[in-house]
């Protein structure tokens, strides 16, 4: 009986459209923690800080449940933030936390509020990509706790493990506290109003990409790839994962695609069209195609990314066509 209400409950939530993605909220993820027991109902909803209104939608949605006495429903959001992003590689060295920086810098640029949270816990390089250096976090003390305050660089608030620990120092640790302090990423930062909140996630498929899955209301995930085959498989698994848990693969960014000489020829160093196969192959949209330039090495290396340092440069408005995208994917009004 239990299962039967449990597919009941189910299948009125997927009629619960959420209007951007449009999608059910079944399939994107933000239902999550279903559980039924004897007549009741609980569940925990992730959702961004405009779409509050859709606990009121769920409510009504399983009032026609005769057999249900009361649904208990947990909103779970970060406060002030409106989309939470997930930027994710299959595998290290592809550029993801490059592609991180610059793709928030768009954002930033574009008009829009941003945040951009380093939950690549063992190599937390951003700090330094934003001439941040040893900058430490301050705590505060807030009527809901103590809070962490972001540090700022170019208009883009920073939180950074980079920025807790000593410069240098191994971050050997182990599975519960990676996920204490996960979730204390995710919990106990005091963002303001954000319209994106970027989560540059470590490579790979393990702890800390299933517990900030599991932990925050991520409405997508951008893959980061380069164009050789063995990045690809990677990028598979990654996509694989995502789609287990609910999270929709809003793009693929292929990078280092081609080095461009002063006559404009373009050479493919790492091999061609990796990016348009997986992403024809996994039905996501191929959101960008960023060129081998010293100048997103240089710019990382000094603080100053090639989105602000170079904005006519062909990385720099590549990475402003996907900040478009995602405005338009999320239809989020900015002001320039």
């Amino acid at each position: 009986m239990t299962n039967n209400h449990e597919q009941q409950t189910i299948q009125l939530l997927k009629q619960i459209i959420e209007p951007n993605l449009n999608n059910d909220l079944v399939s994107l993820g933000m239902v999550r923690n279903l559980k039924v027991v004897e007549d009741y109902i609980y569940l925990k909803l992730y959702v961004g800080s405009h779409q509050f209104d859709l606990k009121d939608k769920v409510q009504a949605a399983l009032s026609p449940l005769d057999w249900c006495k009361k649904a208990y429903i947990e909103v779970c959001s970060i406060p002030g933030v409106r989309i939470t992003l997930a930027i994710s590689s299959g595998k290290g060295g592809v550029g993801k936390s490059t592609t991180s920086v610059n793709l928030a810098m768009a954002l930033s640029q574009s008009g829009a509020k941003v945040g951009l949270l380093d939950a690549d816990v063992y190599g937390p390089n951003i700090p330094q990509m934003l001439g941040l250096k040893h900058s430490g976090v301050r705590a505060i003390d807030t009527p809901h706790g103590q809070k962490f305050i972001p540090l700022e660089a170019h208009g883009i608030k920073v939180i950074s493990v980079g920025s807790l620990v000593e410069p240098e120092r191994p971050l050997a640790w182990r599975g519960p506290v990676l996920h204490k302090l996960i979730t204390q990423f995710l919990n106990d930062v005091e963002w303001g109003e954000l319209d994106y909140l970027l989560i540059d996630l470590p490579p790979g498929t393990g702890d800390a990409q299933i517990t900030i899955v599991q932990e925050s209301p991520i409405c997508g995930v951008v893959m980061v790839t380069t164009p050789q085959k063995v990045a690809l498989s990677d990028v598979r698994r990654g996509v694989y994962m995502f789609r287990q848990v609910g999270v929709p693969v809003l793009g693929i960014v292929e990078n280092m695609s081609y080095l461009e000489d002063a006559t404009g020829k373009r050479t493919p160093i790492f091999g061609s069209g990796g990016g348009e196969q997986i992403a024809e192959e996994l039905s996501a949209p191929l959101l960008g195609q960023i060129p081998l330039d010293p100048c997103i090495c240089s710019g990382g290396d000094a603080g100053k990314p090639i989105a602000l340092s170079q904005p006519d440069s062909i990385a720099a408005r590549t990475f402003s066509h996907i900040a478009v995208a995602l405005s338009q994917t999320f239809k989020i009004a900015v002001e320039a």
